[in-house]
């Protein structure tokens, strides 16, 4: 167990939500990533420049045309609970990943027919076909290592009281207040870690969690709004970091997922378009952001090598989507209910949509929830629109498959096209860069078309740090790693 010193260490980490469950077979929040990064340890990892790197994993090998991928693992690993982490452990959650029922990985480890105990600290993973993604899919919470006792004993309880092989073992939860974790004294690499605990502090309001970093109350600050990014540079208690993201924010529409798809906008694509056309996503990054984020319309951004060109951010045309609306037969204009997280950011972004919609004869009502209860809502069906977006991942299938393929793992939006699906399936198997991009445009075009999601904006992350906190290293994927990072006077 650990002990706690009379000069303890203990870090205060100021998120912008809370997080969802923390299992990382069942969650898919950011900020739930955020714990994990303390909490739970992966196969492999990556650099700030999006090198996949070693963690529990010291190397890997590719064999059999690239359906074989064989690791070896780390022999001083013990999971929080004191069992053993080896080639057996990790078979056992690949497994759990499968097949748990409520199991949001499954389509992110699909192409993964079996696996082989080499040895004890040596495991093959044996795929139906050759899947370029997968090494990627295992630097995230597909490749998070959870102890295989403790999950079978819990089941879906098992986030209610999680057990990894991280730096950080849990502690204690509560709802909307904090999440407690402490230093793991039996960790691999423990002499990175300066801290005894680290707490995160679901703060929603920017301002309040500003204030918090200024006062010292808080030593991290996750997500500093571009609006406070000012104030914050002319503090000499605070020092900023930023990286560009991976990922997106949009709008993800019901077309498929329950009773309330049966909509205009789950129905009829021209509403859709509509609504698209209705926003500048420009002017929307100037108003909310002052600027410094990217205006966006895929799931990718447009400084990525990924991003199609031959689909650029479309300029906002409010007569053409009063044509599409009365195409459709709405002369009189139409009602969209958006569920928005109850944070300051989403807020204002669905405030000026709900603004520009309005010209072109959308009347948006806004529904706010609390973000845990949005993603239960989207995931059940249960709303219209959700101001939604995305982290980020190295291979850009995490950005897209996932969501828009049949039986996608975050495919809330219940959107269900063939051609599609065989587009993305094929980008997961080719190893060559632009034959996959290919098979994204093409991709592309159809999504353009039909809008399951409307996307919007991609973002820059920002910290703010108090100024005697040193070793942060930013990181694209907007995670905080702890290794390295101390108080210095």
């Amino acid at each position: 167990m650990t002990t706690m010193s009379a000069n303890a260490q203990d870090l205060r980490i100021g998120l912008q939500s809370d997080a969802d469950v923390l299992d990382p077979d069942q969650s898919r929040s950011f900020v739930g990533r955020i714990v994990y990064a303390s909490l739970c340890d992966k196969l492999v990892d990556i650099t700030p420049d999006l090198e996949i790197i070693p963690q529990l994993a010291t190397s890997w090998s590719w064999t059999d045309g690239g359906k074989k991928l064989t690791f070896k693992l780390r022999e001083d690993v013990i999971f929080h609970d004191g069992t053993p982490f080896n080639a057996q452990a990790v078979a056992r959650n690949i497994t759990r990943s499968q097949t748990l029922p409520e199991s949001r990985r499954k389509s992110e480890v699909s192409s993964i027919e079996s696996t082989s105990v080499l040895s004890e600290y040596e495991i093959a993973i044996n795929l139906k076909k050759p899947d370029s993604t997968l090494l990627a899919q295992l630097a995230d919470r597909s490749g998070m290592m959870v102890s295989p006792d403790a999950a079978e004993a819990r089941g879906t309880d098992f986030g209610l009281k999680p057990v990894c092989s991280g730096a950080f073992e849990f502690v204690e939860r509560v709802a909307q207040d904090r999440i407690v974790l402490k230093k793991f004294d039996s960790y691999w690499n423990k002499d990175a870690i300066n801290f005894d605990t680290v707490t995160y502090l679901p703060i929603p309001d920017n301002t309040v969690r500003l204030a918090n970093l200024l006062s010292g109350d808080i030593h991290i600050l996750d997500r500093l709004a571009a609006t406070d990014l000012k104030q914050a540079e002319q503090s000499t208690a605070v020092n900023v970091n930023s990286a560009v993201s991976l990922g997106y924010q949009g709008l993800t529409m019901n077309v498929g997922n329950g009773e309330r798809a049966n909509t205009p906008w789950g129905q009829d694509k021209r509403v859709r378009q509509a609504l698209s056309y209705s926003i500048d996503r420009h002017v929307l990054n100037n108003v909310v952001f002052n600027g410094a984020f990217a205006a966006g319309n895929q799931a990718f951004p447009p400084n990525s090598p990924w991003y199609d060109n031959s689909h650029p951010i479309p300029e906002r045309d409010v007569a053409k989507a009063k044509a599409l609306l009365a195409e459709a037969g709405y002369t009189n204009g139409l009602e969209l209910e958006i569920s928005v997280p109850n944070t300051n950011v989403p807020t204002q972004v669905t405030q000026v949509i709900q603004a520009m919609a309005a010209e072109a004869g959308i009347n948006v009502k806004l529904v706010t929830k609390e973000f845990a209860t949005l993603l239960a809502d989207d995931s059940a069906g249960n709303y219209q629109a959700s101001q939604i977006g995305w982290s980020g991942r190295v291979d850009p299938d995490g950005n897209i498959h996932q969501f828009v393929t049949i039986g996608g793992g975050i495919n809330d939006s219940g959107y269900s096209n063939a051609k599609v699906d065989e587009l993305l399936n094929l980008a997961r198997q080719s190893a060559d860069q632009e034959e996959r991009k290919l098979s994204y445009i093409a991709a592309n075009k159809i999504l353009q078309d039909e809008l399951p999601i409307i996307y919007l904006y991609h973002q820059t992350w920002i910290w703010g740090l108090t100024s005697n906190l040193k070793g942060f290293a930013a990181y694209p994927d907007g995670m905080i790693r702890l290794e390295g990072v101390s108080f210095q006077e």
